[in-house]
């Protein structure tokens, strides 16, 4: 059977875990990982066989598309080593931006994170805030635990002073819970990128988030 490689290029991450999710669900594809591109565009690399990986691919464009985000997909069949060997390498900690370049699965060693690593069943729902500026992601974090019952997964960034919020729960709550963090950005005036739930989120997706829940 051909196997191909689908890279899908994201603006920012919270577009880029709900278009992943997408993906995932959408044909028999394995997730490499998300890298980063440095500034906003987040890389999705996705690996199976030819009609899955394309299936994949179109469904995660569609997706970002009708997101208003913008989306380049590019799918690679037979890849050559040197390329497969690009796109498998460990995770690197960028000390200037104080990120890492990429997200990669649990099972593999992914060194320093920016969110803590621990336990995490799979939650009903997660809901993902994405602002630009940490002031307005904190306060809006601060309302989402507040007035909803869910749980803080943690933040990641990206650079560019991106910041994305997780948290989890059930859907309702989780629902209640995002509404609930863009009116309070929307209300200080900051800049917000993106403010989604995912719905019985794919284990793959889960596998890319650490396993932290703090109390509310």
């Amino acid at each position: 059977m051909a196997y191909s490689l689908a890279l899908l290029e994201i603006a920012n991450l919270t577009p880029a875990f709900v278009v992943l999710d997408r993906c995932l669900k959408a044909a028999g594809v394995e997730l490499l990982g998300v890298e980063s591109t440095m500034e906003a565009g987040q890389v999705i690399k996705l690996i199976g066989p030819t009609a899955d990986v394309e299936a994949a691919g179109e469904a995660g464009a569609a997706l970002a598309r009708q997101m208003g985000s913008q989306a380049t997909v590019v799918i690679l069949p037979a890849p050559a080593p040197g390329v497969q060997t690009l796109s498998t390498q460990p995770p690197e900690y960028i000390p200037m931006l104080d990120i890492m370049d990429q997200r990669v699965k649990r099972t593999r060693s992914s060194g320093k994170s920016s969110m803590r690593e621990a336990t995490m069943d799979a939650p009903d729902a997660l809901g993902l805030l994405e602002t630009q500026g940490l002031v307005a992601a904190l306060h809006a974090t601060d309302t989402m635990l507040k007035t909803s019952a869910v749980s803080l997964v943690g933040k990641e960034k990206i650079g560019g002073a991106y910041v994305t919020i997780v948290v989890r729960g059930d859907v309702a709550a989780v629902q209640a819970a995002v509404a609930a963090g863009r009116e309070t950005v929307e209300r200080l005036g900051g800049r917000l990128i993106m403010a989604d739930v995912i719905t019985r989120p794919h284990p793959e997706l889960l596998a890319l988030l650490p396993k932290l829940e703090l109390a509310r």
